[in-house]
């Protein structure tokens, strides 16, 4: 029997310690997975936090763009893993992390349960995940919105200083 493979996209995040370090690491980390097989890797991006408690610093922010045979469920649970490897603490809702990795779209599927919403839930409101999402999935089609990645983006205004490529290449 053939395994089944979909095509997701998973954001990158990490605001304290060497982040870049950090990203670097988990990108590593969550690619050795068998079942998890690399597509494309946005530029890598500075960015404002968003929400959260006062006082953080700014984000390093990628998306990946992965081809995988691991359900949705399975795929969290390998986000979760790496996140522990680096030392993730979840104490504040978006308070400052080491690593922050978060499923944004799983194929065209939408999940709703207790422990996993996909789409995520306020990506399309968010520049620091549609722009490195653009990147790398501009042509895929947000499931409950039924509107591309580029043009959820195109409507997002701007602020200065939100969102800025640092790297072309960082993988």
């Amino acid at each position: 029997m053939t395994e089944v493979t979909v095509t997701a996209c998973v954001s990158f995040g990490s605001n304290i310690g060497d982040r870049y370090a950090t990203l670097a690491g988990a990108y590593t980390a969550f690619c050795a997975h068998p079942q998890i097989e690399p597509l494309a890797p946005s530029r890598l991006f500075e960015t404002a936090p968003v929400g959260g408690p006062g006082g953080q610093g700014r984000f390093l922010n990628t998306v990946l763009k992965i081809s995988s045979s691991l359900s949705p469920h399975d795929l969290l649970a390998r986000c979760m893993a790496v996140e522990q490897d680096f030392q993730r603490e979840r104490k504040i809702r978006w308070d400052a992390r080491t690593l922050d990795l978060d499923i944004l779209l799983y194929g065209d599927q939408i999940i709703a349960t207790a422990d996993l919403e996909v789409p995520h839930p306020r990506m399309h409101q968010r520049r620091f995940v549609l722009v490195p999402l653009a990147d790398v999935a501009a042509d895929m089609t947000h499931p409950i919105l039924h509107e591309s990645i580029a043009d959820l983006l195109a409507r997002l205004p701007v602020e200065p200083g939100d969102v800025y490529p640092i790297a072309d290449t960082w993988t």
